[in-house]
């Protein structure tokens, strides 16, 4: 479980993941790993992802539902130009804008397939109206940004880049050169609810720490992954008093990680 802590009180960030393959255990996502990668980097952390299918209907009230929160989304999947690719159409409904012929996308697509751009690859420069478009390095074909949300493809190689052009392009102002940490204890030997009294006190005296307790499913009663996280001169103040307190009790724990 995870406890207290300090509240949010800048933009969260998440992730949609869109496309039956997910769902159906034919393809694996690689892109929250590396999105974590990314962010953590930049003092940044993810905050919650959702993995949808390919659906207009479903996308669209997902889309709508992440909207109201203001929170920063990198949306994958589902903008190129076969049947099946409905994000760009979904995003245009979801923000209840037209879904226009974009001209810098589509000089972009005439440029990079010429003649072979028609009938249905220009059909990626079909954009929600006032999209501001992603660059991707790797073919050309952009992603678009509507509001906080930004819509890339599926493909790894083309997407992280992209990921990274869109943090240092328009969202310096979220890095923190001073970001969480979390320092993690093996405890010893005691049960969890054992330990309750402590962890209240310990979240009403060190307010900005939040704290984490995951007892072991495989040593039944006789390990807790205990986790504290927070700014790191309060999660270092609370560790000490922490270590202090489990003394004090007579409980045995590993040394801690960071």
């Amino acid at each position: 479980m995870n406890i207290g802590g300090k509240k949010y009180t800048h933009q969260q960030v998440g992730l949609i993941l869109i496309g039956d393959e997910l769902l159906n255990g034919s393809r694996t996502d690689k892109h929250m790993a590396k999105a974590i990668e990314l962010l953590k980097a930049r003092g940044m952390s993810l905050n919650w992802v959702r993995i949808i299918g390919d659906t207009k209907q479903e996308i669209v009230d997902t889309l709508k539902q992440t909207i109201r929160t203001g929170d920063l989304v990198f949306s994958f999947g589902g903008i190129g130009a076969t049947p099946d690719d409905v994000t760009r159409a979904s995003a245009a409904t979801a923000f209840e804008l037209e879904l226009t012929r974009h001209p810098e996308a589509q000089a972009i697509i005439e440029e990079k397939f010429g003649e072979q751009a028609y009938p249905n690859r220009i059909l990626m420069s079909d954009l929600p109206e006032g999209a501001l478009l992603i660059p991707n390095t790797i073919n050309k074909v952009p992603g678009f940004k509507v509001g906080h949300h930004h819509f890339v493809p599926g493909f790894p190689n083309m997407s992280w880049p992209m990921i990274e052009w869109v943090l240092e392009t328009h969202y310096q102002h979220l890095f923190d050169d001073e970001p969480n940490v979390e320092w993690r204890w093996n405890i010893l030997g005691v049960a969890e609810s054992s330990l309750l009294d402590m962890m209240n006190e310990l979240l009403a005296t060190f307010i900005e720490v939040g704290l984490s307790s995951l007892p072991s499913t495989e040593r039944r009663g006789d390990l807790i992954d205990f986790g504290l996280k927070g700014p790191e001169k309060d999660v270092s103040k609370a560790a000490t008093w922490l270590e202090k307190k489990l003394d004090e009790m007579n409980i045995k724990y590993e040394s801690r990680t960071k």
